[in-house]
């Protein structure tokens, strides 16, 4: 007969043992460190999520007619950001044109009224090297077809402003007494007419910012942060009447604060993954 070696009782209770021990802790051990991967991915997720809205926002409002932003809670109930609480939600500016003043070769808008020319009158601001019909053919792009030169507006660096004057109430400017001129394009590509009233009475400066969109920042009742644009508040439009883009899903939190012309942004975004936790991120705007 040949023998053979097998466990012994004792060595089998070890190994049962073992096996036990190493079922529940590398169980555990596998628990946390899928817990501990979720966790990071979400955190990642949210910190990419929250910068870009940042990013994007600052990007925006650098270009903001620093005495056009407001807070608001309909048309009727706005303030200068500077004086308002947390409960006006909106937020709302008038922005320049970057992209026509940065141009290709050269700006398509100069930025500056020729005040002394010859043929300059009340209703014939003469702005050299201006070039009015590319910035029509930009505008035209930009809006996808839904805005022109024809319904844009200037601001003269300087003359004294008042947030009643960009037309935030929804009502048109009927006249030349507001912060924005209404303007439009004249007989040459150097020449913007009154789109209103003439500038009888007006003080007109050198210096100007050419723009034809407001831009404004709403979280919707879906939790969602969009960026409203192309309306034009002195021609009577509100946000509601412009175009909009999901700027970033599941916002928490969504703050606004101005100290003179310097502005505070805050952006928190809420996790659909983890119960009750949001990442946020701000950045001041000079």
């Amino acid at each position: 007969m040949k023998f053979r070696k097998a466990f012994s009782m004792i060595e089998l209770i070890f190994v049962i043992v073992i096996m036990g021990i190493i079922a529940k802790f590398g169980t555990e051990f596998l628990a946390e460190s899928y817990k501990s991967f979720i966790f990071s991915k979400v955190n990642n997720k949210l910190q990419a999520n929250s910068a870009t809205a940042v990013e994007f926002i600052a990007s925006r409002l650098q270009h903001r007619i620093k005495d056009s932003v407001i807070a608001k809670k309909d048309a009727s109930d706005f303030k200068a950001l500077a004086n308002a609480d947390d409960t006006y939600t909106i937020i709302e500016w008038v922005s320049s044109d970057a992209d026509g003043f940065r141009g290709l070769d050269k700006p398509y808008w100069s930025g500056i009224i020729d005040v002394e020319h010859s043929d300059a009158t009340a209703s014939l601001l003469i702005s050299p090297e201006t070039n009015t019909t590319l910035m029509n053919e930009l505008i035209d792009k930009l809006s996808y077809g839904d805005s022109n030169i024809d319904s844009s507006a200037i601001y003269f660096i300087g003359s004294n402003s008042d947030i009643n004057g960009y037309g935030w109430d929804g009502n048109a400017l009927t006249d030349q007494e507001g912060v924005m001129h209404p303007i439009k394009a004249g007989t040459n590509e150097n020449e913007f007419e009154p789109a209103v009233e003439d500038f009888s009475g007006v003080d007109i400066y050198e210096y100007y910012k050419f723009a034809w969109t407001a831009n404004a920042l709403v979280v919707d009742d879906k939790n969602n942060l969009l960026f409203y644009y192309d309306y034009q508040p002195w021609n009577g439009d509100e946000y509601s009447d412009g175009k909009s883009a999901v700027i970033v899903q599941n916002v928490s939190t969504f703050r606004a604060m101005a100290i003179g012309a310097v502005m505070k942004i805050q952006v928190c975004v809420k996790s659909i993954l983890v119960e009750e936790y949001s990442l946020c991120k701000e950045k001041t705007i000079f």
